[in-house]
């Protein structure tokens, strides 16, 4: 059914314009998307399925009939079936997304080193810096001690503060790295046990 219906919207889709100068009477808009209806009494599950993966506007349909006591007629029932969304496509972030955010220089070689560092320096093989959607989560032993986040002429470093408060700290020079440094070092060695 669903494979019959897609023949018959891509004919419909590609001559659009033809029926609207045939069937001017019935004020065809060919500018508008053309709309698939499936009408039947139950779908399967693998058609609605296979539904939510069609960039084409379907309509599923059910349907009844109910005989009305005292008379000869049918009543038909519709009810609209609802499609799914197809699942987000999950990005998978990589280190230098967040480096080619950062549009200075002079800081995106200043965040690359200190990752170099925190990476090779701060207790090897313990600590990992991980992309995550907006930011760098840096760890040691799975345990989350900082997050760095990129922005155009700077970043910023969320850490613990010598009271063990989880804070921001803007970062636009040298002398600003300087003093956070002692205390995301403080976070990783509280941490590390």
């Amino acid at each position: 059914m669903l494979l019959q219906a897609l023949d018959y919207y891509d004919y419909v889709a590609t001559h659009i314009e033809a029926f609207a100068r045939l069937y001017k009477a019935h004020n065809i808009d060919p500018t508008q998307h053309v709309r698939m209806f499936l009408v039947a009494p139950t779908f399967s599950q693998t058609l609605v399925n296979r539904c939510k993966w069609i960039d084409v506007p379907i309509s599923l349909f059910t349907f009844s009939c109910l005989r009305i006591e005292g008379t000869d007629g049918v009543l038909p029932v519709f009810t609209e079936q609802a499609i799914q969304s197809p699942p987000e496509t999950v990005e998978v972030r990589q280190i230098s997304d967040h480096l080619a955010y950062i549009t200075d220089a002079a800081v995106r070689s200043r965040v690359s080193v200190l990752l170099d560092d925190v990476k090779d320096q701060w207790n090897p093989g313990r600590v990992a810096a991980d992309p995550i959607k907006y930011s760098i989560s840096m760890k040691v032993d799975g345990r989350v001690f900082a997050y760095l986040d990129p922005r155009r002429r700077h970043f910023v470093i969320y850490t613990y503060n010598a009271e063990d408060t989880w804070t921001p700290y803007s970062v636009h020079g040298d002398d600003e790295l300087e003093s956070v440094l002692p205390l995301m070092r403080a976070a990783v060695e509280r941490r590390a046990s």
